[in-house]
């Protein structure tokens, strides 16, 4: 045993396992800050400005990102909230429909739905992948239900093949929610190209980020044609562009609102684009190398990728530990031990939808006060066993540090071990505690 590892916790007034910096993020190479130049100097700042007589960033990113899927057609969005809700209306959420959700999972993507009028229904996660159930969302299919929200967790990713077999034999469309698995790979093919309609978030913590940021893929042209109505007021791109006038053609088919992504954060989303293959083939070297210590600590284990899963990329790194070791222990006294030991951000997953504070569609006023509505609407109705034991029983890092050295990323599974081994001490109280 070394020195360090028998050391109390530096919670507790021990030496901590790591000195230093991390990497920080987002990063912004000299190439997105000639971009954001280029935007800012343009003289146009949204899609709704007037034609210059190049491109606009917001349709340059839309094409390089389809191009990166092999699809067709891409609509930037806000964020990934707005991502998501054009695409549950362009499949047809609103009142008197469902759509399946995870229970495990952000909460905009049960509140999302709640928006349109919807019913979010809420399904377990499959115990190791900790990513959406299939066996659980075949069991919540009703006639109402108009789409299935696969959200691929946790470096990992959903199942598939079975939920492409359940779409196939129920006629309800999926919705693949990448905004965790940016460039991972389905036997071989991007993530998001196998659903009706892909959605991903570019928020500040995502693998490709510009800070806020959404983005919906899709291969069908009536709904690429929705999408693009939906996100900017019942408008779409003309197909020829004039100088000096407004690309953006009033069509109205759908009622849209304002969802559309600035000039500059397509700017630096574009830019951001162009590193995302080499980040993530560091960190998935990395994350092998973690990997592998990690699972020589007893009691400790990661989350396993699905056999399908031919191209893993990571973004929440979890480490999960055995209840019988964690005991009484609270997940968040963990969190603590590690963030001291290493100087850096940890998290416990989200808390499971039907029980999260920050989902609360009966607090919400557009929630009808009728009973009938707000009892299905209320999340604590849904048992989620698998996403609760996980929630309590598992802790991550953001994907950042896996851009660090291996020596560093050594030192991970360094504090690991060293908690490990100190465990019973977090029974004993808060005493030092820091985040």
């Amino acid at each position: 045993m070394t020195p360090i590892r028998s050391s109390p916790l530096a919670l507790h007034g021990g030496a901590p396992v790591h000195h230093g910096a991390w990497p920080v993020w987002p990063q912004a190479p000299e190439s997105t800050l000639t971009l954001l130049k280029e935007a800012a100097t343009s003289g146009r700042w949204a899609i709704s400005g007037a034609y210059t007589g190049t491109p606009s960033f917001e349709r340059r990113f839309a094409d390089a990102f389809a191009a990166y899927h092999q699809v067709p057609y891409a609509v930037p969005t806000t964020n990934g909230s707005a991502a998501l809700t054009i695409a549950m209306e362009a499949l047809g959420a609103g009142p008197g429909t469902e759509v399946i959700v995870p229970g495990l999972t952000w909460v905009a993507c049960a509140s999302s739905a709640a928006a349109l009028g919807a019913t979010p229904v809420l399904v377990d996660v499959d115990p190791e992948t900790l990513s959406i159930s299939a066996d659980a969302a075949k069991a919540a299919v009703t006639d109402r239900t108009v789409a299935i929200l696969v959200v691929h967790a946790y470096c990992s990713s959903a199942d598939i093949d079975a939920f492409l077999e359940l779409s196939r034999s129920t006629g309800i469309p999926l919705i693949e929610d990448c905004s965790q698995a940016h460039g991972a790979e389905w036997n071989g093919r991007k993530v998001g190209t196998y659903g009706t309609i892909g959605v991903f978030s570019l928020q500040q913590t995502k693998v490709l980020t510009s800070g806020e940021g959404g983005i919906a893929i899709t291969s069908d042209d009536d709904l690429y044609d929705r999408l693009q109505q939906y996100r900017a007021n019942g408008r779409r791109w003309g197909a020829r562009p004039v100088l000096h006038q407004l690309e953006l053609e009033d069509v109205g088919t759908y009622e849209g609102h304002n969802h559309a992504m600035s000039e500059f954060h397509a700017a630096v989303a574009l830019s951001q684009l162009d590193h995302l293959d080499a980040q993530s083939a560091l960190r998935s070297s990395n994350a092998e190398i973690l990997n592998g210590l990690l699972e020589r600590i007893p009691g400790v284990s990661t989350v396993p990728a699905p056999a399908g899963l031919t191209r893993r990329t990571y973004y929440d790194y979890v480490i999960r530990l055995d209840p019988d070791l964690l005991g009484a222990v609270p997940i968040d006294r963990v969190v603590d031990a590690m963030a001291a030991e290493l100087g850096m951000f940890f998290e416990t997953l989200d808390a499971p939808l039907n029980a999260n504070k920050l989902y609360g569609p009966l607090k919400s006023p557009r929630t009808p006060p009728s009973e009938a509505v707000r009892e299905k609407l209320d999340p604590a109705r849904f048992p989620l066993p698998a996403a609760t034991a996980a929630f309590h029983t598992c802790f991550a890092f953001l994907h950042q540090a896996l851009l660090a050295t291996p020596e560093d990323v050594a030192a991970i599974a360094t504090a690991v071990e060293k908690v490990v081994r100190n465990i019973d001490r977090l029974r004993e109280g808060p005493e030092g505690a820091a985040r």
